[in-house]
């Protein structure tokens, strides 16, 4: 097999020379630059409904124009899109946003909310420490450490893991487990804030953090378990993805040394130790298509889960960055293949746009965890190589950010092209009557719409099309680094080597324990839209309500204790989707009677019972949260 012997070359395929992670001969094919104009024109009329309609508020409802405030009402799309604004030369739109920062109290959330320090560190502080790098405004640094100064009460005595979320009235941490991805996703932003406030104590606890997540032993070398308890800093859980949960902490390993020439060896080497664990382990070739894929490895079964998803498309782009920073072209080249694979979910849908997650089948099977694939299923995946499991889009980045770094990387003009197609299926199937929505089923051109428009449509999606098509010594790769949501920051001159000499080991020798506990939820989009139970009794793949941003893997069945429904509710029988502050994101098995199409529901919140109430008023649901495991 192609990779296998890809892997025995791994140490050996060292590319001597300077350091570049940018192909240093790139050129525009023609139609670039319409293309790029085309894309300030999408951001434009995004946000311009945005302004209209939703303005100091987090994001745009575009479906019914309103908004919505689920990152805690600061205003997060005027933020998260300022970066992009600078790169874009939109000056009034920028001078506007930075207007309204210097307004932003920070010390406490205007909305009921508990605040994500995950979220709120890679938007809101990203997005102000960036825009501050780029246009020197002091106000936007000022903001940064006011924010920065209420989000360090997540750690709280001797603890190296942050507790995932705050409340910022009191500033009282949210007791509860989190996951590698929140709790090593803030190296950049607060390793930037203690750059220029030559204050070192962000950097310190971020890289604290890190440091005791990469010193625990793993389920396998350099892969450590998705859920982490800040309480004793031990895993929970066995479960392992480079997707949702666990994302940005491999990103970060790699591109934080690269900001930071002082940074320990210990970053680079365990990226290392992770990307060599996954050729060995985890990388799988598709029988149809012979598509490469990273699988999950279940720690519970010690089996590898064939499954993938459109937040885990980053891969290949940070493979080809650290494979570039390592000079091994191997890496690089596996991540190039990566990329291939996640296109490829693009390429065959009836929309051109990819789901929001996919299974295949490679040579060992079909095994992913859940049910076997249908014959529906089966079929697509014949045909296309991999099949999809859940068929929305949200307008996530995840494609086309590692589309960018191929382009960048080698030259070739087909992901010029590419980018191009996608630009094109936004326009044909993303379009509002004023602004840009997702879709329920990627695979339907007439599909439902998701009636949301989150920040990150700016700051990353528009951001890396724009980038694609501009002259490519605009935010070039060897000059800046991206945090996860698309900020980028400025280099130094690349050092001479990385990592420590020799190839990494795991730094601790003791053996992985999965330790019980709350592992990490999946929630997968927000949105204003309701579906009715009947299409989740009848088994619809509609996530909803509430949503976090890098979602989990984790399905948890929670017990009913009481319900009004007419019928019988069998406990044993239903399962209810939650994410990790307790919303409802999907039922299923309930008995519905009539008329169920007519149902629609939201949920109240009061601990411990979870209410999802529902019009007519006889459908009501309350749920504690004791397992049925």
């Amino acid at each position: 097999m192609r990779f296998r012997a890809l892997w025995a070359l791994f140490s050996s395929s060292l590319v001597h020379g300077e350091l570049a992670t940018q192909n240093p001969n790139l050129s525009l094919p023609p139609g670039s630059y319409e293309s790029r104009d085309a894309v300030v024109v999408m951001f434009k009329r995004s946000y311009e409904s945005y302004r209209k309609y939703a303005w100091g508020h987090d994001d745009l409802l575009p479906l019914n124009n309103s908004f919505t405030d689920t990152r805690n009402g600061w205003g997060a799309t005027i933020v998260d899109a300022m970066s992009t604004m600078y790169i874009m030369g939109l000056d009034d739109y920028f001078k506007e946003a930075v207007a309204h920062v210097s307004d932003i109290d920070f010390s406490q959330s205007k909305t009921d909310d508990t605040v994500s320090v995950f979220e709120t560190t890679i938007r809101y502080l990203g997005g102000m420490l960036s825009a501050y790098e780029l246009s020197g405004d002091s106000k936007l640094l000022e903001k940064s450490r006011h924010l920065a100064d209420n989000l360090i009460h997540a750690w709280t005595g001797n603890n190296d893991i942050p507790w995932s979320h705050l409340d910022f009235t009191s500033n009282e941490p949210v007791v509860g487990t989190s996951n590698i991805a929140e709790a090593g996703t803030l190296t950049i932003e607060f390793g930037i804030l203690s750059k220029y406030t030559q204050n070192p104590k962000y950097r310190n606890l971020a890289e604290r953090a890190v440091r005791h997540i990469t010193s625990q032993p793993a389920p396998l070398p350099g892969l450590p378990a998705q859920g982490i308890d800040p309480a004793t800093g031990k895993a929970v859980g066995g479960y392992v993805t480079w997707g949702g949960g666990s994302d940005s902490y491999f990103e970060y390993l790699i591109k934080y040394p690269r900001l930071f020439d002082d940074a320990e060896d210990f970053f680079v080497d365990s990226w290392r130790l992770a990307v060599d664990s996954s050729i060995k382990t985890l990388l799988q070739i598709s029988t149809s298509g012979k598509h490469a894929y990273l699988g999950d490895y279940d720690g519970e079964t010690k089996r590898i889960k064939h499954v993938s998803s459109h937040l885990e498309c980053f891969h290949g782009g940070n493979w080809i960055l650290g494979g570039s920073i390592l000079r091994n072209q191997t890496i690089v080249d596996i991540g190039l293949e990566l990329v291939d694979e996640c296109w490829n979910t693009y390429a065959s849908t009836a929309t051109g746009i990819g789901p929001e997650t996919f299974a295949y089948v490679p040579e060992g099977g079909d095994y992913t965890g859940e049910e076997k694939p249908t014959a529906q299923q089966l079929e697509f995946n014949e045909q296309h190589g991999f099949y999809p499991t859940a068929s929305h889009y949200v307008l996530r980045p995840e494609v086309l950010e590692s589309n960018f770094y191929a382009w960048r990387n080698t030259g070739d003009p087909k992901f010029i092209a590419r980018a191009a197609t996608a630009l094109k299926s936004f326009a044909d199937y993303l379009s509002s009557k004023e602004a840009y929505s997702g879709l329920w089923d990627v695979n339907n051109k007439n599909s439902k719409r998701i009636n949301d428009m989150e920040s990150f449509w700016f700051a990353e999606v528009l951001k890396y099309l724009y980038l694609t098509f501009d002259d490519p010594q605009l935010i070039s790769l060897d000059e800046y680094v991206f945090n996860t949501e698309a900020h980028p920051f400025k280099l130094s001159p690349p050092k001479d080597h990385y990592g420590s000499s020799g190839f990494p080991t795991p730094t601790s020798s003791k053996p992985f324990r999965a330790n019980q506990g709350n592992t990490p939820e999946i929630s997968q989009v927000a949105v204003a839209d309701m579906p009715s139970i009947k299409d989740i009794v009848q088994g619809a793949n509609v996530p909803w309500l509430s949503w976090l941003r890098r979602p989990t893997v984790s399905t948890l069945n929670r017990k009913i204790e009481s319900s009004s429904l007419s019928g019988t509710v069998n406990a044993s029988k239903v399962t209810a989707f939650l994410d990790s502050r307790e919303k409802i994101i999907s039922l299923k098995g309930l008995p519905v009677s009539p008329p169920a199409s007519q149902v629609t529901c939201a949920p109240v919140f009061s601990d411990p019972i979870t209410t999802l109430r529902c019009q007519p008023a006889k459908y009501q649901i309350r749920f504690t949260r004791d397992f049925i495991r």
